[in-house]
């Protein structure tokens, strides 16, 4: 299987474990010049910018583990872009959570990371 159609099965994995858990999904797969989100969606109040993350295994380290900071910095710009863009003012405060799978097992990290620029 190839790693595109391997990571849209998983995103689709996430998205709905997250609808199941109370998100409201807002848009997938948001691309800008920034940058791209995996998964931007309305949850406990807040506008939530998810990455999902997969790996088979751990052997080559675990899969939030991939969100580094240069990763987070291109998500926290793109969320600035899709904030601007859609008119989302103050009236949602922003979160980043990774969704991390491994294998068949799925983490989910709210508040992941806190934004961040360059």
């Amino acid at each position: 299987m190839n790693k595109r159609r391997t990571g849209a099965e998983k995103e689709e994995t996430a998205a709905l474990f997250l609808q199941q858990n109370g998100m409201r999904i807002l848009e997938r797969n948001y691309r800008c010049r920034q940058g791209e989100v995996d998964i931007i969606g309305l949850h406990e109040g807040y506008l939530t910018f998810i990455e999902v993350k997969y790996r088979k295994d751990e052997k080559l380290g675990s899969p939030e583990a991939a969100v580094n900071g240069k990763k987070q910095i291109r998500i926290c710009q793109s969320a600035q872009v899709y904030c601007y863009l859609h008119k989302y003012g103050t009236e949602y405060p922003v979160r980043f959570d990774v969704i991390a799978i491994c294998g068949t097992q799925i983490r989910w990290y709210k508040n992941a990371f806190s934004y961040k620029s360059f």
